[in-house]
Protein backbone atom coordinates (compact mmCIF):
# COMPACT_ATOMS: atom_id res chain seq x y z
CA UNK A 1 0.00 0.00 0.00
CA UNK A 2 1.22 3.50 -0.76
CA UNK A 3 2.35 5.53 2.25
CA UNK A 4 -0.69 7.80 2.24
CA UNK A 5 -1.24 7.82 6.00
CA UNK A 6 0.97 8.12 9.04
CA UNK A 7 2.07 5.11 11.10
CA UNK A 8 -0.62 5.71 13.74
CA UNK A 9 -3.39 5.53 11.13
CA UNK A 10 -1.81 2.49 9.49
CA UNK A 11 -1.65 0.78 12.89
CA UNK A 12 -5.33 1.57 13.51
CA UNK A 13 -6.26 0.15 10.09
CA UNK A 14 -4.13 -2.94 10.72
CA UNK A 15 -5.76 -3.61 14.08
CA UNK A 16 -9.27 -3.07 12.71
CA UNK A 17 -8.51 -5.46 9.83
CA UNK A 18 -7.91 -8.24 12.39
CA UNK A 19 -11.53 -8.09 13.55
CA UNK A 20 -13.91 -10.76 12.18
CA UNK A 21 -15.75 -9.57 9.10
CA UNK A 22 -13.38 -6.70 8.38
CA UNK A 23 -10.84 -6.90 5.62
CA UNK A 24 -8.28 -4.22 4.68
CA UNK A 25 -10.80 -2.10 2.73
CA UNK A 26 -13.50 -2.26 5.39
CA UNK A 27 -10.90 -1.49 8.06
CA UNK A 28 -9.75 1.56 6.08
CA UNK A 29 -13.34 2.83 5.81
CA UNK A 30 -13.97 2.20 9.51
CA UNK A 31 -10.75 3.99 10.49
CA UNK A 32 -11.66 6.97 8.32
CA UNK A 33 -15.15 7.13 9.86
CA UNK A 34 -13.67 6.99 13.36
CA UNK A 35 -11.12 9.69 12.64
CA UNK A 36 -13.65 11.99 10.99
CA UNK A 37 -15.99 11.72 13.97
CA UNK A 38 -13.58 11.68 16.89
CA UNK A 39 -15.92 13.18 19.48
CA UNK A 40 -18.94 11.06 18.51
CA UNK A 41 -17.16 7.77 17.69
CA UNK A 42 -13.42 7.49 18.24
CA UNK A 43 -13.10 8.88 21.76
CA UNK A 44 -16.17 7.05 23.18
CA UNK A 45 -14.99 3.83 21.50
CA UNK A 46 -11.50 4.19 22.96
CA UNK A 47 -13.00 4.75 26.41
CA UNK A 48 -15.36 1.77 26.05
CA UNK A 49 -12.48 -0.46 24.91
CA UNK A 50 -10.34 0.61 27.86
CA UNK A 51 -13.18 0.02 30.32
CA UNK A 52 -14.00 -3.39 28.82
CA UNK A 53 -10.34 -4.39 28.96
CA UNK A 54 -10.14 -3.39 32.63
CA UNK A 55 -13.47 -4.75 33.88
CA UNK A 56 -14.63 -7.71 31.76
CA UNK A 57 -13.58 -11.13 33.06
CA UNK A 58 -14.28 -14.77 32.35
CA UNK A 59 -16.88 -16.42 34.57
CA UNK A 60 -15.24 -19.16 36.63
CA UNK A 61 -18.38 -21.30 36.51
CA UNK A 62 -19.50 -21.24 32.87
CA UNK A 63 -16.78 -19.44 30.88
CA UNK A 64 -18.94 -16.54 29.75
CA UNK A 65 -17.79 -12.92 29.76
CA UNK A 66 -19.15 -10.39 32.26
CA UNK A 67 -18.02 -7.70 34.67
CA UNK A 68 -18.80 -9.99 37.60
CA UNK A 69 -17.76 -13.51 38.55
CA UNK A 70 -19.96 -15.51 38.64
CA UNK A 71 -21.64 -13.92 35.62
CA UNK A 72 -25.21 -12.59 35.68
CA UNK A 73 -26.62 -15.82 34.23
CA UNK A 74 -24.88 -18.06 36.77
CA UNK A 75 -25.85 -15.71 39.62
CA UNK A 76 -29.53 -15.61 38.59
CA UNK A 77 -31.35 -17.79 41.13
CA UNK A 78 -34.47 -17.93 38.93
CA UNK A 79 -32.67 -19.97 36.26
CA UNK A 80 -33.07 -23.77 36.24
CA UNK A 81 -29.79 -25.18 37.59
CA UNK A 82 -30.77 -28.69 36.48
CA UNK A 83 -30.45 -27.72 32.79
CA UNK A 84 -27.02 -27.08 31.30
CA UNK A 85 -26.57 -25.87 27.74
CA UNK A 86 -23.14 -26.43 26.17
CA UNK A 87 -22.07 -23.88 23.55
CA UNK A 88 -18.90 -23.40 21.53
CA UNK A 89 -18.20 -19.74 22.31
CA UNK A 90 -19.73 -16.79 24.17
CA UNK A 91 -21.33 -15.52 20.94
CA UNK A 92 -23.47 -18.66 20.81
CA UNK A 93 -24.54 -18.07 24.42
CA UNK A 94 -25.59 -14.54 23.51
CA UNK A 95 -27.58 -15.90 20.55
CA UNK A 96 -29.40 -18.36 22.83
CA UNK A 97 -30.21 -15.56 25.25
CA UNK A 98 -31.54 -13.35 22.43
CA UNK A 99 -33.96 -16.13 21.49
CA UNK A 100 -35.22 -16.33 25.12
CA UNK A 101 -35.85 -20.06 24.56
CA UNK A 102 -33.61 -21.42 27.33
CA UNK A 103 -33.84 -20.64 31.05
CA UNK A 104 -31.14 -22.92 32.39
CA UNK A 105 -27.40 -22.38 32.84
CA UNK A 106 -24.59 -22.54 30.29
CA UNK A 107 -21.14 -24.02 29.77
CA UNK A 108 -18.84 -22.38 27.20
CA UNK A 109 -16.38 -24.91 25.74
CA UNK A 110 -14.05 -22.32 24.25
CA UNK A 111 -13.92 -24.00 20.85
CA UNK A 112 -14.47 -27.33 19.12
CA UNK A 113 -12.43 -30.47 18.71
CA UNK A 114 -10.46 -30.29 15.47
CA UNK A 115 -7.85 -32.83 14.45
CA UNK A 116 -6.77 -30.63 11.52
CA UNK A 117 -6.11 -27.65 13.80
CA UNK A 118 -4.62 -29.76 16.58
CA UNK A 119 -7.40 -28.92 19.07
CA UNK A 120 -7.93 -31.78 21.47
CA UNK A 121 -10.10 -32.14 24.60
CA UNK A 122 -7.35 -30.70 26.82
CA UNK A 123 -7.61 -27.36 24.95
CA UNK A 124 -11.32 -27.05 25.77
CA UNK A 125 -13.24 -26.70 29.03
CA UNK A 126 -14.30 -30.38 28.99
CA UNK A 127 -13.10 -31.18 32.52
CA UNK A 128 -15.23 -28.40 33.98
CA UNK A 129 -18.26 -29.66 32.06
CA UNK A 130 -17.81 -33.22 33.32
CA UNK A 131 -17.44 -31.96 36.90
CA UNK A 132 -20.59 -29.86 36.64
CA UNK A 133 -22.56 -32.76 35.14
CA UNK A 134 -21.44 -35.10 37.94
CA UNK A 135 -22.17 -32.78 40.88
CA UNK A 136 -25.73 -34.10 41.36
CA UNK A 137 -27.54 -30.88 40.38
CA UNK A 138 -27.66 -31.21 36.60
CA UNK A 139 -30.22 -33.63 35.11
CA UNK A 140 -29.95 -32.66 31.41
CA UNK A 141 -27.09 -31.40 29.24
CA UNK A 142 -28.15 -29.80 25.96
CA UNK A 143 -25.41 -29.83 23.32
CA UNK A 144 -26.00 -26.65 21.31
CA UNK A 145 -23.03 -27.01 18.98
CA UNK A 146 -22.74 -26.08 15.29
CA UNK A 147 -23.96 -28.49 12.60
CA UNK A 148 -20.43 -28.77 11.20
CA UNK A 149 -18.03 -31.71 11.09
CA UNK A 150 -16.10 -30.33 14.09
CA UNK A 151 -19.34 -29.50 15.92
CA UNK A 152 -20.75 -32.99 15.43
CA UNK A 153 -17.43 -34.62 16.36
CA UNK A 154 -17.35 -32.58 19.56
CA UNK A 155 -20.99 -33.42 20.34
CA UNK A 156 -20.41 -37.17 19.95
CA UNK A 157 -17.24 -37.00 22.08
CA UNK A 158 -19.07 -35.11 24.84
CA UNK A 159 -22.05 -37.46 24.73
CA UNK A 160 -19.72 -40.42 25.25
CA UNK A 161 -17.87 -38.69 28.11
CA UNK A 162 -21.13 -37.59 29.78
CA UNK A 163 -22.70 -41.07 29.63
CA UNK A 164 -21.01 -42.10 32.89
CA UNK A 165 -22.57 -39.16 34.77
CA UNK A 166 -26.10 -40.49 34.29
CA UNK A 167 -27.49 -37.17 33.05
CA UNK A 168 -29.70 -36.99 29.97
CA UNK A 169 -27.75 -35.67 26.98
CA UNK A 170 -29.75 -34.00 24.20
CA UNK A 171 -28.89 -32.03 21.08
CA UNK A 172 -30.60 -29.14 19.37
CA UNK A 173 -32.94 -30.24 16.59
CA UNK A 174 -31.66 -29.70 13.06
CA UNK A 175 -33.66 -29.21 9.93
CA UNK A 176 -35.99 -26.82 8.15
CA UNK A 177 -35.75 -23.31 9.65
CA UNK A 178 -38.87 -21.33 10.52
CA UNK A 179 -39.97 -19.60 7.33
CA UNK A 180 -37.67 -21.79 5.23
CA UNK A 181 -38.70 -23.07 1.81
CA UNK A 182 -37.58 -26.54 0.76
CA UNK A 183 -36.34 -25.51 -2.69
CA UNK A 184 -33.85 -23.09 -1.06
CA UNK A 185 -32.40 -25.59 1.44
CA UNK A 186 -29.30 -27.72 0.95
CA UNK A 187 -29.54 -31.51 0.73
CA UNK A 188 -28.00 -32.07 4.16
CA UNK A 189 -30.55 -29.84 5.90
CA UNK A 190 -33.46 -31.59 4.17
CA UNK A 191 -32.04 -35.04 5.03
CA UNK A 192 -31.55 -34.06 8.69
CA UNK A 193 -35.07 -32.63 8.88
CA UNK A 194 -36.45 -35.90 7.50
CA UNK A 195 -34.51 -37.96 10.08
CA UNK A 196 -35.67 -35.68 12.92
CA UNK A 197 -39.36 -35.67 11.91
CA UNK A 198 -41.94 -35.92 14.69
CA UNK A 199 -45.71 -36.50 14.98
CA UNK A 200 -47.83 -33.62 13.69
Amino acid sequence: MAASAGPEIERLIGLLAKLPGLGPRSARRAALALLKRRDQLLNPLAAALAEASARVKTCGACGSLDTQDPCAVCADASRDATLLCVVEEVGALWAMERASAFRGRYHVLGGLLSALDGVGPEALRVGGLLARAADGTVREVVLALPATVDGQTTAHYLAERLAASGVAVTMLARGVPVGGELDWLDDGTIAQAMRARRPA
